[in-house]
């Protein structure tokens, strides 16, 4: 009987079903353990057995290779993993992928409603919050299967339709079924739900364990297109980590295509292993396993050809103007709110929080001088250097508001609020850096000048100010000590204000300073004690967020 439409929603339900199940396990995995999880990765990536074992464990727990190649993205272009060390989590991802193909094989899907029953239970019933993220998970495996067996049992008529069993029939040559598998997976963006399609087609008969296994090695290809979308924007070592990702299922595609060409490996695995759903799972374990095991010796030349395929650019095609350096694009990074992704962005933020600083720091630095020297030759800087923190400003901000909007992680949207603050502060101390230039024309073409005495105190200024900005940027940042000392510094420059305050008054008593002076001067002193205000701001919002680590 030909597919009716209700068996044609089936199986798009069902596939709606495997994908949102897969996403609640790796946002359940992100919520349990994502800072952990960054932790073990920086540690261990080192050794290449201990990275491919990572990067398998890592998969096998979301079902999904494409959140584990995301994040393994993400750690590159934030410095955190070299493009060597990344490699080895790739080949592990690689053979992690395998498991949900074993897993539907072996019939896992029969308990699937217990399993998500219990999820759900432990979601709903319990109030530790550690348990409701390993309910989720389990809820998220359980309606993954459930999806499975929907997706099997819609594609059972698709035995009795022409037309597909004759698509179906010419995936038999190899170049033709490799270019299926590797544009559906792209499609789908997702090789485990792939594969689960292509077991339960062979399962009802509708594609020959012959012709399915060069979709299979076509899958493998086409999983590779969530990580070449994340690493667009992206550093050049993220490019290559994906590029390598890319080289892996290429180069094992084109040997296993050649040897299931010229050897009985196919027959082999139908006499020996039952059952077409088995055979395609085995072969995609054999495969996987197998370009593993080849490469692991190439592996660092497999980062050289990255690097020869996708060279430095020369510098005059560098790019130019103002961008994120760190933060991939709204479009590609972390829409989906997988594993990893809240450490990943947290670290991409904070480095991009970094440079921002650092521009405020030079502003202040080059402010207070300028005034003090009565020189506009620095301010075309001070701009080009506030118009830059107002784009970094806008642009973190726009990524973080999107980030709030998906982040299902608790702990990970309250480091994320304080980040959003605390972008918001440095751009405060960049205005006011900015106003100090403002003095300085001002100064210059209205020929005004301070006194020695005022002087003085705008060098004093200026010093407190870069060691307030600067502590921001030390290595202790966050910890009680470090925020007790930046306190101290805030509280030290509220007592000059008033201490300079009065030394004005009694400066414009006795005629030392004109009216115009004392009135800069006035703001000056506003532009210093707020700069302190925002400097105490950040402070605190960055031991927040590392207290909610």
């Amino acid at each position: 009987m030909p597919m009716d439409i209700l068996e044609f929603f089936g199986l798009f339900g069902g596939l709606a079903l495997f994908l949102h199940g897969m996403q609640m396990m790796s946002s359940g995995l992100e919520a349990a353990a994502g800072n952990r999880m960054k932790a073990v990765l920086e540690k261990l990536t080192a050794n290449r057995f201990m990275g491919i074992l990572l990067g398998a464990l890592i998969t096998t727990a979301v079902q999904s290779s494409s959140a584990t190649t995301v994040m393994v993205v993400g750690f590159v272009n934030a410095g955190i993993m070299n493009l060597n060390q990344a490699v080895w989590l790739i080949f592990g991802a690689n053979v992690g992928k395998t498991t949900t193909g074993l897993l539907i094989a072996l019939d896992v899907g029969a308990l699937a409603p217990i399993v998500a029953f219990v999820g759900v239970f432990m979601m709903v019933f319990l109030k530790k919050p550690s348990l409701q993220h390993i309910g989720q998970l389990l809820a998220g495996l359980g309606i993954l299967f459930i999806g499975m067996d929907m997706m099997s049992a819609s594609m059972e008529p698709l035995r009795e339709v022409p037309a597909f069993v004759n698509m179906m029939a010419t995936l038999s040559n190899p170049i033709l079924g490799i270019a299926f598998g590797a544009i559906f997976t792209a499609l789908i963006q997702s090789s485990a739900a792939s594969v689960g399609i292509l077991q339960t087609l062979a399962a009802a008969g509708v594609v020959e364990f012959s012709g399915a296994v060069y979709v299979l090695f076509g899958q493998n290809i086409g999983t590779c297109i969530t990580a070449v979308m994340a690493s667009f924007g992206t550093s050049r070592d993220a490019k290559r980590a994906t590029c390598v990702h890319l080289l892996f299922n290429v180069i094992g595609t084109v040997i296993f295509t050649v040897v299931v060409m010229v050897t009985p490996l196919v027959s082999i695995i139908e006499s020996t292993v039952p059952g077409p759903m088995t055979q395609i799972a085995v072969m995609h374990v054999f495969f996987n396993l197998a370009t593993t095991i080849l490469l692991i010796p190439f592996g660092n030349m497999l980062a050289k050809l990255a690097t020869r395929i996708l060279p430095d650019l020369p510098e005059t095609e560098k790019p130019t103007g103002m961008r994120l350096a760190y933060l991939t694009p709204l479009t590609s990074g972390g829409k989906d709110g997988g594993l990893g992704v809240s450490a990943i962005v947290v670290d991409q933020l904070r480095n991009e929080l970094h440079r921002m600083l650092e521009m405020a720091r030079q502003n202040v630095d080059a402010s207070f001088k300028a005034v003090m020297d009565r020189d506009t030759t620095p301010l075309e800087r001070v701009e080009q250097r506030e118009q830059y923190i107002d784009f970094l400003n806008k642009e973190i901000s726009r990524y973080i508001s999107h980030l709030i909007a998906i982040e299902t992680n608790e702990r990970g949207s309250k480091i994320v609020s304080c980040l959003f603050s605390i972008s918001g502060n440095i751009e405060r101390i960049g205005d006011h850096a900015d106003n100090l230039s403002g003095y300085t024309r001002m100064l210059v073409e209205q020929d005004i000048s301070f006194s020695e005495y005022a002087l003085a105190e705008i060098g004093q200024m200026r010093s407190v100010s870069l060691r307030a900005v600067s502590a921001l940027l030390s290595s202790d940042a966050g910890s009680p000590d470090w925020l007790t000392h930046v306190a101290q510094m805030e509280q030290k420059i509220d007592d000059m204000t008033a201490d300079f305050q009065r030394d004005q008054l009694v400066r414009m008593r006795n005629g030392i300073c004109s009216d115009e002076a004392c009135i800069l001067y006035s703001e000056l002193l506003t532009d210093f004690e707020r700069i302190g205000d925002h400097v105490l701001n950040i402070a605190q919002e960055l031991t927040k967020a590392k207290t909610a680590l």
